[in-house]
């Protein structure tokens, strides 16, 4: 089980990019931490989830 954002999913397995294929996040506006460390766009193909991962999706805002 991986913890995103609070929540347990089972995607162990999965990279970065297949999980977030399955949801709606705009990947222009949003940062990854994983297990404290931002992980760099290029990697998102390459970074296997693991049981025990905990993720931070932090989606970007603009207003003014």
């Amino acid at each position: 089980m991986v913890k995103i954002n609070g929540e347990l999913l089972d995607i162990a397995g999965k990279t970065v990019a297949e999980y977030l294929a399955g949801t709606n996040y705009n990947t222009k506006r949003i940062a990854i931490e994983k297990n404290g460390e931002i992980i760099p766009k290029a990697q998102y193909d390459t970074t296997i989830l693991q049981d025990d991962d905990a993720l931070e999706v932090v989606s970007f805002v603009g207003g003014g």
